[in-house]
């Protein structure tokens, strides 16, 4: 490569670094404006909730079809695409009368990082390779970490000094900044023999997983023996079995699940799935403790999740340098165990542990965490054929989604019950023990409203036992995944990485 075109290369990755910035900003963002956007919007809670989960939900949903799409119509042309998607929908969300528009908006937000995400990892295979490549895919782990704590930060100040459209606004220059650098110095790349259009394949898939994530959302809120919720799981698991047929029998598949069949990329998708249950589920837990337990504002909850993100960006670059010379699995194993010491320290917390020691396990969770998603991101790029990377990697950033998704769901709901069992309403009016014992912040409003403190040190030491069981059963599942990683894991790409009944290299071409 001449120094010019690895100039050029170095500053399409910028831009593609940038454009996954905003996807995890825009994650986080939401959530500290919407206290001011239900007062101004008269929004109720459910309102509010689908305000958040319409974008993980379209998100997730189109994941698969997306990166298809891109592998046919190019990379470059549909990361433009989802980037022009992003911005048209914060400025619809910014300038939204009613919570129904808002929520329309968000659904937007997702369409755009639908496309935005496998185009973005797929075409680091046109870019780099080798040692090369798992440099660019740190980096880009490290944007995807670093747009987490942004969002509160940045929202946080936002709120205090501008009206709350200006937390969508906010994507605009970021969204300007990436599509001007991808369309100057990011090469097109695509599947020169793309197969035939699947569009059974992509309806199937999408109604599936927009259904499965759809009753991960609702589960903790109506239970998961609810009606609703069992009809969206046994609508689920009928359409993706269907999709799975269908896909398996195709001769020119959307999605070529044959890919499964090699060691290296089903171990690298499940670890990556494994990193995103830990890092949502501490992300969820994590915040309402700084909040409520330790009396933090916005602002200041972002800043002190800081650690957790420094960590995530010093592992992904430790894990790198470490991948060159043992190969994809020492790193991940090593990422796992650290990530399982880290919230085991973590579940000494106590209502009166310092936040120098909260900081301290929210650095080494981060740093196994970050040592686990690089490596892993770059096992399942170093075994996928180039042409077809975006369909590919859409499988593996649709795992980490529902995976992230069902760490929130399932935690939430460890969360909540925990809670419930270990806050203690007596003496409470009968109209105040349900909002009481449903979260933490239903128990601080009812302690600020009849002004009983001893009820707010009560809630704040129950939030923290039931947190303690959350960090537990997240290393229980990190310390399976270690275990899991040295026994079944190739240390190396082609290190006996596809089973008998595996995958050739052309794999996935249609």
């Amino acid at each position: 490569m001449t120094a010019t075109n690895a100039r050029r290369h170095r500053w399409a990755l910028a831009g593609l670094t940038v454009a996954v910035v905003a996807i995890g900003f825009d994650i986080t963002i939401l959530n500290v404006a919407l206290p001011t956007i239900a007062t101004d919007l008269t929004a109720d809670t459910s309102a509010l909730q689908w305000m958040v989960n319409a974008y993980v939900l379209l998100f997730a949903g189109l994941l698969l079809p997306f990166g298809a799409l891109t592998d046919r119509y190019g990379r470059r042309r549909g990361l433009l695409l989802g980037l022009a998607v992003f911005a048209a929908a914060s400025v619809a969300a910014a300038w939204a009368d009613t919570a129904a528009q808002v929520i329309a908006a968000r659904a937007g937000l997702g369409v755009g990082a639908a496309l935005i995400m496998p185009s973005t990892l797929a075409s680091l295979t046109a870019l780099f390779t080798g040692a090369d490549r798992a440099r660019a895919v740190s980096v880009l782990v490290s944007g995807m970490g670093v747009g987490i704590p942004l969002g509160p930060i940045i929202g946080g100040y936002l709120l205090e000094h501008f009206w709350w459209g200006t937390i969508f606004l906010i994507n605009l220059p970021i969204v300007a900044l990436a599509a001007i650098t991808v369309a100057v110095f990011l090469p097109e790349s695509r599947d020169p023999n793309p197969p035939r259009p699947d569009p059974a394949g992509a309806v199937l898939s999408t109604a599936g997983l927009v259904a499965f994530v759809y009753a991960i959302i609702e589960a903790p809120e109506q239970g998961w023996t609810a009606p609703t919720v069992i009809a969206a799981l046994i609508a689920a698991a009928m359409l993706l079995t269907a999709f799975t047929w269908w896909e398996l029998r195709n001769r020119q598949p959307m999605i070529d699940l044959r890919l499964f069949r090699d060691r290296q990329f089903r171990w690298g998708s499940i670890n990556a799935t494994l990193a995103s249950f830990a890092l949502f589920g501490l992300l969820f837990v994590a915040p309402q403790h700084l909040q409520f337990v330790l009396g933090f504002d916005a602002l200041d909850t972002g800043l002190r999740l800081l650690p957790l993100i420094v960590g995530l960006v010093a592992g992904a670059g430790i894990a790198t340098r470490l991948t060159t010379r043992t190969g994809h699995r020492a790193p991940i194993v090593a990422g796992l165990v650290a990530t399982t010491v880290g919230l085991l320290i973590g579940a000494l917390t106590n209502a009166a542990s310092s936040y120098g020691f909260i900081a301290t396990w929210y650095a080494i969770v981060g740093l196994g965490i970050g040592a686990i998603l690089a490596p892993a991101m770059d096992a399942v790029l170093a075994v996928m054929p180039p042409e077809r990377s975006g369909a590919g990697i859409a499988i593996t950033m649709t795992m980490r989604q529902t995976g992230g998704a069902l760490g929130v769901a399932l935690l939430g709901s460890l969360l909540s019950a925990t809670y419930r069992d270990r806050i203690d309403t007596t003496g409470l009016p009968a109209s105040a023990v349900d909002a009481a014992t449903h979260s933490i912040a239903g128990t601080m409003a009812v302690a600020n409203r009849l002004g009983l403190p001893v009820l707010a040190d009560a809630a704040g030491r129950a939030y923290v036992n039931a947190m303690v069981y959350v960090l537990l059963a997240c290393a229980v599942v990190a310390a399976l995944g270690a275990v899991a990683a040295m026994l079944f894991m190739p240390a190396r790409v082609g290190d006996g990485a596809t089973d008998s009944v595996g995958v050739d290299s052309s794999a996935g071409t249609g």
